[in-house]
């Protein structure tokens, strides 16, 4: 009777939020770590008392800030987030605070793109795997439907021409219209960004079936090793694209929650050339707005290029060491990883582990690790992964003591369900559903803590 009463929309289960993804995080969240680079944003508040206390000249703003909002967002706030785009970007390209649309996060910035680019029913192509939440942001209120651009392990998941044609065809039969293509870039869950030569594929192909590209650049800042970041700005100015109709089929999302590491604060935004997109956005965007009193205080943080500077270069750093010391680790313990430089995740190669080469399988393998060994790893097909087998781990949400810890368990798991043999010198598994979990006393006395 009660769900009578309440909309298709609040009674249907097309949300996502059961996904194993979701349910990873939820058991995080009982005991969560500290953030990789949190103590250079408290420090920087420590030294500004007059921007974190709303202050001007020594002079309190809290009163203008509070009862006024421009849902076009603050000036000086816009000018210092395009700069700190191009600082990224090693200033080898300029944003024009004009074209950029501020957002509730970059969840609120990708569906604000659907509706704005495409009708109930339209599609658009995602390179596999894709992050999970996608399944929410961009398809549960909008009605657009997602067709898996198919990429595999054979080339370490990368775009290729003829996986792009084959999702396009795939829409067509499924009676979809496309609308255009969106990646992560760096990439969510694989840890890599986009070579020159897929970001350049993208734009032959969009230019070709005359659709749209969204590129979802949050993690920009985090390509911490060679190769580095090429945002697809730079590659339509190095084609001289400006003046094309491509250039304005081109949208980039962006957001302050994974490089400077302030998901709280709930700052994205959507950066386009064309002025309509602009327009319908900024109309939109009065349905999750960011405060004043955020914009204020980060305007006043991005306009610091000292403090931006020093904090790009550290985040790299500290990503680099945590990064190499997982895979380290993990490669210790005979667990290999996809080879990448970017973002705030390792694609796991846990398949020599798995019972069976099914999916089921890996969410017997998943459900170990994640209820057992006390561990968050999201198993590969919560992204649509077509290959079982395959995890995402987050290395940037926890201590490196905290990281040994994780480690030390991983090991103690996988040493309990694999025995040495020495006449044929590999490994065989015991049975999964017999194994039993061992706390080390290194691991308990963490938890004693």
């Amino acid at each position: 009777m009660k769900m009578s009463m309440l909309s298709t929309k609040a009674a249907c289960n097309s949300h996502g939020q059961d996904s194993s993804y979701f349910l990873g995080w939820q058991e995080y969240e009982k005991n969560p770590y500290d953030e990789l680079s949190f103590d250079l944003l408290e420090s920087w508040l420590e030294n500004n008392p007059d921007a974190a206390g709303f202050k001007q000249d020594g002079d309190s703003i809290f009163r203008d800030l509070a009862l006024f909002q421009d849902y076009h967002g603050l000036p000086a706030f816009k000018n210092a987030l395009v700069d700190f785009m191009s600082e990224i970007r090693g200033n080898k390209v300029k944003f024009n605070p004009d074209n950029l649309v501020l957002t509730a996060g970059a969840t609120s910035a990708n569906e604000t793109l659907m509706f704005c680019l495409a009708e109930p029913g339209d599609a658009f192509l995602l390179p596999t795997p894709y992050y999970p939440g996608f399944d929410r942001d961009l398809k549960w209120r909008t009605g657009v439907e997602i067709v898996p651009i198919q990429c595999t392990s054979s080339n370490g998941f990368r775009i290729t021409e003829s996986a792009l044609e084959q999702a396009y065809k795939q829409a067509h039969k499924l009676n979809l219209r496309v609308k255009g293509v969106l990646v992560t870039n760096p990439s969510n869950p694989l840890g890599t960004t986009l070579s020159l030569y897929e970001l350049n594929l993208l734009v032959n192909f969009i230019e070709a079936k005359e659709i749209h590209l969204i590129s979802d650049e949050i993690y920009s800042g985090t390509a911490f090793r060679s190769p580095s970041f090429v945002s697809i700005t730079e590659v339509l100015m190095d084609r001289k694209l400006m003046d094309s109709d491509v250039w304005d089929r081109v949208h980039i999302v962006y957001s302050l929650s994974k490089d400077l590491g302030l998901p709280g604060f709930r700052v994205g935004a959507i950066y386009s050339n064309d002025d309509m997109v602009v327009a319908a956005a900024t109309k939109m965007s009065s349905f999750g707005l960011v405060s004043s009193q955020t914009q204020y205080l980060l305007s006043a943080m991005l306009s610091d290029k000292e403090f931006t500077e020093n904090y790009i270069y550290e985040n790299q750093t500290r990503l680099r060491k945590r990064h190499e010391m997982l895979v380290s680790g993990l490669k210790k313990t005979g667990i290999s990883c996809l080879d990448s430089n970017a973002s705030l995740f390792c694609w796991v190669d846990m398949r020599h582990l798995l019972s069976s080469k099914t999916f089921d399988a890996e969410m017997e393998l998943w459900k170990q690790i994640v209820y057992k060994v006390g561990l968050n790893i999201s198993p590969g097909s919560s992204c649509h992964c077509a290959e079982p087998g395959w995890f995402r781990v987050c290395f940037a949400n926890m201590s490196e003591e905290t990281l040994e810890v994780a480690l030390t368990r991983i090991k103690t798991f996988v040493d309990s369900i694999t025995i040495p043999d020495f006449h044929h010198h590999h490994r065989s598994r015991k049975s999964l559903t017999k194994w039993v979990f061992r706390l080390s006393s290194k691991v308990r006395e963490a938890n004693d803590r």
